[in-house]
């Protein structure tokens, strides 16, 4: 392997951990600025927020079981899965895993300790995350959201302890995301009183199905409800897999194989070939079918129904977004603590070799990583706390549900972006030694891929994003599909998609927060954080009255609707990461304006400033486009990053060590020590 410009592996790790003098090594920056010191348990304790001892008890039991950091190299996949599966179940052993369930069976009745726990959970094997995810969150979640008390008392208990291992079976080969299709079939037996569960063809086999290889006793199957020859819709059902370890009749299991990732997950197939089971095992909180067949719900409209079925699957991705910005926060703190004692080259003295981390380059290529996943934490600190608060019932109301939904789509598709950039900028800059399976990268990469397609495609979840930004999130949210919001952002009037967003209210609310007025070249006023909301919320605002007129346009022309928003499908995309971008900026500006003065609070601004600049600058050429930067002005935001780089770097260590991954975790002898 070449080494010319890499990192190289390093065989004397111990020399490799920074004192305390390359932890905090003074670089150049303006006069007159005095550099905070950064209280690291302080600004862990301000991370790990209101749930800081569920997270410490997940960092214990992580550190308990770091060899299994290393079964993945060392054992066969047959091995490694039995191994993954039983780490699970010594984990709920300990509560971990059972927070967000009732206290009558076993859980401990806190939705917000359950993400937090799941959270930290990443810091760790993503394997077992993910296993804890399949089997607590998606299969426990759908007993617990979409079943009754009859269910909650015949499952949850032997659940929630890993006795009784399940699955959740939604997506299917030929449907992918898109659920109301699915083609697996539950027909009605009146004669029998069952539910006979059919899969009509190949397109209709559930597919990646985690749990299903191997491990899963039973399975909340996602079908097709018919009564009579009606059809009902997409419904849950509790089906049983396996008795005493072997397949039961009716159902062939095929295992998915060797992934690009995440092998200690049995990813399976499986088809029903006519299994029946019993009324009772249909999940009937939303609808229910009597003994003599006749259907009952408390929600008259199907679509309505179906999203809000779906709806309360919501946490699946609030967690997923979450573990990817924490395994974001593991490649940090490896990358950075290495940066900060690697030497390459001679540049400021000919007898010593210059820290990499002291390179301006390398800088910034870290810490707007290290400042965007700050600003995605306290992002998804708010998705979690809205999460808890609807869900236990301290917001009982339609619109914040849907609200919530929104948000958690956005959040998770920026946390798994980000996770997949960072991760792969993070092994870049650790050279030969991030190439290295003993420091972490091979699994950090392989395992988090996926995440930008767990809990949906991240695309289409931007496009749940945009139907409540167009819809204002109205009482027909759940009502409508992507042609329905078409015709229905159509059917508004033209004063009412376009009074938010005319040009000329949008640029007089944002010269009202610039200290300057019209005075949009001068650098004062870059640090300003109304500035940065401005410009975000202008962005925003902007792009979506511009998705608003085009949709408008072509149902007026007499486009089909389908057509009209495949056209402008990528501004349908661009609006909603708009719109989710300044979430994220508004969630990091409200947590450090809410600090007190003092150190922390100096510090934690420069992450927030370098965040908001750098988000600016990587999308100059719009503003620019746009009127809303000029030449001048953006060559001030790239000089104002790269000094805010320089502050930043004396407490570059210190930010990632805040972060509280377990050292045992961080495995990385070679590049740590």
């Amino acid at each position: 392997m070449p080494t010319t410009d890499a990192v190289d592996p390093v065989t004397d790790a111990g020399d490799l951990q920074p004192t305390e003098e390359q932890r905090s090594e003074p670089t150049e920056v303006r006069a007159g600025y005095v550099q905070p010191v950064v209280d690291v348990p302080a600004l862990k304790t301000l991370l790990d927020g209101k749930y800081a001892d569920e997270r410490d008890l997940v960092r214990k039991n992580l550190a308990e079981h770091r060899q299994i950091l290393l079964d993945e190299e060392t054992m066969t996949t047959a091995e490694f899965r039995d191994r993954v599966r039983d780490v699970v179940v010594e984990m709920a052993g300990t509560g971990q895993t059972g927070m967000g369930f009732p206290t009558e069976y076993g859980g401990g009745g806190d939705i917000g300790a359950s993400v937090a726990a799941f959270e930290t959970l990443a810091f760790g094997d993503l394997s077992v995350l993910v296993k804890v995810g399949v089997q607590f969150g998606l299969f426990g979640g759908a007993i617990l959201q979409l079943g009754t008390k009859v269910h909650h008392d015949a499952y949850l208990a032997d659940l929630i302890t890993g006795r009784l291992m399940g699955c959740f079976a939604m997506t299917e080969t030929g449907h992918g995301s898109n659920v109301q299709a699915l083609g697996t079939t539950a027909t009605y037996d009146t004669a029998t009183q069952e539910f006979v569960i059919t899969t009509p063809d190949d397109a209709s086999r559930k597919d990646y199905i985690g749990n299903a290889a191997a491990h899963a006793d039973v399975a909340a199957v996602f079908a097709q409800l018919e009564i009579d020859g009606e059809g009902r819709g997409v419904h849950a059902f509790v089906v049983p897999l396996r008795e005493d370890g072997e397949v039961l009749p009716g159902v062939r299991i095929e295992d998915c194989g060797h992934k690009m990732g995440l092998n200690g997950v049995d990813n399976g197939r499986i088809w029903f070939d006519g299994v029946r089971v019993p009324r009772a095992n249909l999940l009937n909180q939303f609808a229910d079918v009597t003994a003599d067949g006749v259907y009952e719900s408390s929600i008259d409209n199907a679509n309505r129904r179906f999203f809000t079925m779906l709806g309360t699957l919501v946490q699946g991705r609030v967690c997923v977004g979450g573990a990817g910005i924490n395994a974001s926060k593991v490649a940090l703190t490896i990358t950075t603590k290495y940066a900060a004692r690697r030497r390459q080259f001679e540049a400021t003295d000919p007898e010593v070799e210059q820290l990499i981390l002291d390179y301006g380059m390398h800088q910034r290529r870290l810490f707007p990583l290290l400042a965007r996943t700050y600003a995605l934490h306290f992002a998804q600190e708010y998705v979690a706390g809205a999460l808890h608060d609807v869900f236990s019932g301290l917001t009982d109301d339609d619109q914040a549900r849907r609200r919530l939904e929104a948000r958690a789509a956005g959040t998770k598709v920026l946390g798994t972006w980000h996770a997949t950039r960072t991760i792969q900028e993070c092994r870049e800059a650790c050279g030969g030694a991030g190439y290295l399976s003993a420091n972490r990268f091979t699994a950090l990469k392989a395992d988090t891929d996926v995440f930008t397609t767990f809990e949906g495609d991240n695309h289409v979840l931007l496009q749940l994003v945009a139907k409540g930004l167009l819809t204002d999130y109205s009482s027909e949210f759940e009502d409508m599909d992507q042609f329905g919001m078409v015709k229905f952002v159509a059917g508004l009037a033209v004063e009412t998609v376009l009074e938010r967003t005319s040009a000329h209210k949008l640029f007089q609310r944002i010269k009202d927060v610039l200290p300057g007025g019209d005075e949009w070249d001068q650098e004062a006023g870059l640090l300003d954080s109304n500035y940065h909301r401005a410009m975000l919320r202008f962005r925003e605002e902007h792009m979506l009255g511009g998705v608003a007129r085009r949709l408008k346009r072509g149902i007026d022309q007499g486009m089909n609707p389908g057509e009209v928003f495949s056209r402008v499908q990528d501004h349908v995309i661009g609006a909603a990461r708009a719109h989710v971008e300044r979430m994220v900026l508004d969630s990091f500006i409200e947590k450090t304006r809410a600090l007190p003065d003092g150190d922390q609070k100096v510090a934690l601004n420069l992450l927030c400033d370098l965040h908001a600049l750098s988000t600016i600058e990587a999308d100059r050429a719009w503003f620019m486009e746009h009127g809303r930067l000029s030449s001048a002005r953006s060559k001030a935001i790239s000089r104002e990053v790269n000094d805010l780089c320089r502050k930043i770097r004396p407490l570059a260590v210190d930010f990632v060590d805040a972060f509280g991954v377990p050292p045992e975790m961080l495995r990385s002898e070679e590049l740590l020590g």
